[in-house]
């Protein structure tokens, strides 16, 4: 199968390669778009669906070239494929468990996509690793206009653009920064830093967003209302307040190195250690040592892997991956035994 491929490059989010990149993760765009002539997808009929599916596919097929993206019709993939382009955060849970005709247009290197059918018509997806929201609105501006010019979008003169959720109407647009924060984890300073953004209407997420859980000290911070707000000042909401917490993670790394050095010295040194001899390891036991691992190297305690192996190893150790390289679908013990051999295999490498 075509998205097979994938799982020999490194997604983009994951990269480690942007501005910011030892403490931000990955930041992104989101805009909701829904067509006129159509109901929202929770009246629509299994022919509106396929009706919305076709005009998509159609207008991309007009703006792309054939071979710079996959266009996959999600429902003739089984449960662990569409588990794993959630993993590699290319479509949401949403689309996982929808019934019907939906599709993801998915760029080949992975720096957007466009869910089709999820909870609005059009979901698109823009991602970059480190911070740099500017970059990703620039790409994905440019593909929502190309798509604006071929399919005729649902717009309110004063509310903007509609959408399924009142809290997405006005630009459609939901700004995301994917940060790791171990520090002020260690330190028990993280409650202050939720508390303040809670004041400033942002919301805090799991590293797959709406509806997950935070694993591995990695959180996801976005905006919570659009209507009201242009693009512009959601942007620069994000970028007002990120390198703020960013500061706070470095200086309370720099305190652990200053006031905890054998501690947090022991900490990432035994995560190492557990990671390398290990015989079977869970997916969240597996993410919480990564985490310390990516601490150790980026404060300068470890000196390898290097942080996009790390980062790889995030990746390719979820359920659906494991079980993609694996070539065949394991059971939770299976999965437990087979990650402890693939991390194994991948550290003694280094």
């Amino acid at each position: 199968m075509k998205i097979d491929r994938m799982l020999s490059q490194l997604s983009e989010w994951l990269l480690g390669n942007g501005p910011e990149n030892d403490i931000v993760i990955s930041s992104r765009i989101r805009l909701a778009r829904n067509l006129s002539g159509f109901p929202f997808m929770t009246r629509a009929t299994e022919r509106d669906r396929k009706s919305i599916r076709e005009a998509v596919r159609s207008a991309v097929l007009e703006i792309f070239k054939p071979d710079s993206f996959y266009f996959v019709d999600l429902d003739s993939l089984d449960s662990l494929d569409r588990n794993y382009l959630w993993e590699r955060q290319l479509i949401s849970r949403e689309l996982v468990e929808t019934e019907g005709a939906c599709a993801v247009l998915i760029d080949r290197n992975e720096k957007f996509c466009i869910m089709v059918n999820e909870e609005d018509h059009l979901r698109i997806h823009g991602m970059t690793s480190g911070f740099d929201p500017e970059k990703i609105w620039s790409r994905i501006n440019e593909v929502d206009d190309k798509l604006e010019e071929r399919l005729h979008y649902v717009f309110h003169n004063k509310y903007g653009y509609l959408t399924a959720c009142p809290t997405n109407v006005g630009t459609g647009m939901r700004v995301s920064v994917m940060l790791h924060l171990p520090a002020l984890v260690v330190s028990k300073e993280i409650d202050k830093v939720f508390r303040s953004l809670q004041k400033v209407n942002l919301a805090v997420r799991g590293i797959y967003g709406e509806g997950s859980q935070p694993v591995g000290d990695f959180y996801q911070i976005s905006n919570q209302v659009t209507l009201g707000r242009t693009e512009k000042e959601l942007i620069e909401k994000i970028s007002d307040i990120v390198p703020q917490i960013v500061a706070y993670e470095r200086q309370a790394r720099e305190f652990l190195l200053r006031e905890r050095h054998e501690i947090i010295l022991d900490r990432c040194s035994r995560a190492m250690g557990l990671l390398k001899t290990a015989r079977t390891i869970s997916s969240i036991e597996t993410m919480h040592h990564l985490s310390s691992l990516r601490l150790g190297i980026n404060m300068g305690l470890l000196n390898e892997p290097d942080i996009p192996v790390v980062n790889n190893l995030f990746l390719n150790t979820q359920p659906a991956h494991l079980q993609k390289h694996n070539g065949n679908e394991l059971s939770q013990t299976e999965r437990d035994i087979a990650r402890a051999k693939y991390l194994r295999h991948k550290l003694d490498e280094k």
